[in-house]
């Protein structure tokens, strides 16, 4: 069986689901039920400075789509509301009675180095794994010079980094913000500061939506609202670019990551492994289905893996970066053409109206034994692949590789003619 177990950094863990910092880490009695559940990790809830902060009500807004619940989550919550005496003593309880399990601490304080000076030690004494600094947060504290307000500037974030490399044993996390141009430039920073690993990525501004009563964003607090941090399975395809850029990149290309923004099922930490990530921190998925989620994302990533031949999470981290490629790098000669198979075909037309309404009038529409029919024009196919997207049929319209010059430039495609007719 696949070996799940990861070495990240020097903290071990076994598996690679994680926590992430956030609600669901906000104290010792969630984390001994999510351990028990079975996650290999926990990233506790951002701590600061005494006095604590004070959180508002309501703290969470919804994304909903086509009678799908929370697709995407805005949250509006602070860092840990709690005394740091309590969290503290909770987090050396838990490291204590869970020593195999990974326990890294978020940290988020005043951009002052003595400041960051005095929480280290009180953190490194409860025997916690490592820290992660909290330079993401696109809300409030920002708004205080700290979390997004520090990741937005590569020197803020080379600068802490260095104060906590210097000050500290545990190894040092750097989590990232979304809300910035070029996500390279603050990983760099937080390599030239010593950080030992990136995680990424944290929430993304936004307004989840509007109360056209109130005429006020959502959530509101009292008639009220303001931007939040957007999460879920919506941001995911951010999240796997960026880990993708850090990943490719040569400078970058050697620091570890511990993979966040959309995480819910061994699919989707299949493809965050193979685009460069290590480590896995998820935190919608258990808010909206549980801790016991952890339960079929490993069994789905342990089956895969053995399906695939991989022994190993580092066997399959970064295995997609090879074919990470710029634009200009694609080749401009391949072309494939949509085939629908008529077998599998319901006859909804939803390819027929997407095409030629919207892309290029591929798909004629006749009637074949007084039934609606719908045939790809292979001449004015461009290989789009809109038709097979729209299709709610899995599997009915495929995209077949054509030749190019006479030879089929990518054999190992499953949908390569020339293979389907050898495997026949």
């Amino acid at each position: 069986m696949a070996d799940l177990r990861t070495n990240f950094v020097g903290i071990r863990s076994p598996n690679p689901f994680w926590l992430a910092s956030a609600p669901p880490t906000d104290k010792e009695y969630n984390i001994r039920r999510a351990f028990e559940a079975g996650w290999g990790g926990v990233v506790w809830k951002t701590l600061g400075e005494d006095p604590p902060v004070v959180n508002v009500s309501s703290r969470y807004g919804s994304l909903d789509y086509n009678g799908t619940r929370m697709i995407g989550l805005n949250n509006i919550e602070l860092i840990s509301d709690r005394p740091l005496a309590t969290n503290i003593a909770e987090i050396k309880s838990v490291k204590r009675d869970y020593p195999d399990r990974a326990v890294v601490v978020s940290l988020m304080v005043p951009c002052v180095e003595e400041s960051w000076k005095a929480i280290l030690p009180i953190v490194e004494e409860t025997g916690a794994d490592g820290i992660e600094l909290n330079f993401g947060c696109p809300h409030g504290m920002s708004e205080r010079n700290m979390g997004a307000a520090v990741g937005q500037v590569p020197e803020y974030v080379e600068m802490v980094t260095r104060w906590c490399k210097q000050n500290t044993r545990m190894p040092v996390i750097v989590k990232l913000t979304p809300n910035i141009t070029n996500i390279l430039m603050p990983a760099r920073a937080a390599l030239r500061g010593g950080a030992d690993a990136v995680s990424l990525i944290n929430t993304i501004q936004s307004v989840i939506g509007v109360d056209l009563d109130l005429m006020a964003p959502m959530p509101t607090v009292d008639g009220k609202g303001t931007h939040g941090g957007y999460c879920g399975p919506a941001v995911k395809p951010i999240a796997l670019r960026m880990i993708g850029d850090i990943a490719r990149d040569p400078e970058l290309a050697r620091l570890p990551i511990s993979g966040i923004g959309g995480i819910g099922s061994w699919r989707d930490a299949a493809e965050f492994l193979a685009m460069g990530a290590s480590t896995l921190q998820v935190c919608t998925a258990a808010m909206h289905y549980g801790f016991r989620i952890v339960e079929d994302m490993a069994d789905g990533l342990s089956a895969w893996m053995d399906q695939k031949g991989y022994a190993t999470i580092d066997d399959v981290t970064g295995r997609a970066i090879e074919r990470f490629v710029p634009w200009n790098q694609l080749n401009m000669k391949f072309n494939t053409i949509a085939k629908i198979d008529q077998d599998a075909c319901i006859k909804c037309g939803l390819c027929h109206i997407a095409c030629e309404d919207t892309s290029h009038q591929a798909i004629a529409k006749t009637r074949v034994d007084g039934e609606r029919h719908y045939e790809v024009i292979d001449a004015e196919c461009v290989g789009c692949n809109l038709c097979a997207h729209v299709c709610p049929v899995s599997d009915c319209i495929t995209m077949q590789p054509q030749p190019v010059d006479g030879v089929l430039t990518w054999p190992e495609h499953p949908n390569n003619p020339a293979r389907v007719a050898v495997e026949s």
